[in-house]
């Protein structure tokens, strides 16, 4: 065995008995498993993980304290692409419809936010946006196909204009 010669078994099992969470309970039954004659090679097979990941939660119990070893390092992730005012001001446009921001058919929010804040977002960036200013994306509804003749043409001159809602692309 190349790691946890420093660790006991006893060790390990009380750490796992104080974990809730499932990527600290899963670390130190691997470890276990690992101190018990399992190979790191069939413990990236048990848990569908490369053996490289193994070899690193294990690396992390030999040298960091045991609690901090099994638990993830906090991700701040990517910054934001809009400030904080930018932010509440999109909400607040959002909020109103789109011929009071001064657009007049309905405005794809992508636009918006390239015409306003000089900001590139994705259409799921634009999704979660909407999503935290308290809308819900929804599509249009297509019933072309089932209205009259005469109707289908109209439709789709309503739907261009659909009755003043934020859509995304």
């Amino acid at each position: 065995m190349d790691h946890l010669d420093e660790l006991s078994v006893e060790e390990l099992q009380r750490a796992l008995n104080e974990v809730e969470e499932n990527n600290p309970t899963q670390r130190l039954t691997a470890a276990i498993a690992y101190k018990n004659g399992v190979t790191q090679t069939e413990l990236a097979e048990w848990y569908s993980v490369q053996r490289r990941t193994i070899y690193s939660w294990l690396k992390r119990l030999e040298t960091e304290p045991l609690k901090q070893a099994v638990q993830d390092d906090h991700w701040s992730g990517r910054p934001r692409k809009l400030t904080e005012k930018q932010q509440n001001q999109l909400e607040q446009t959002l909020q109103q419809p789109p011929t009071e921001a001064g657009i007049d058919a309905p405005a794809l929010l992508e636009d918006f936010l390239e015409e306003t804040f000089d900001v590139d977002c994705s259409t799921p960036s634009c999704r979660r946006l909407m999503k935290e200013a308290g809308l819900s994306y929804q599509k249009p509804r297509r019933t072309a196909a089932e209205a009259e003749p005469e109707d289908r043409d109209g439709f789709h001159d309503d739907l261009k204009q659909s009755d003043e809602r934020w859509t995304p692309r």
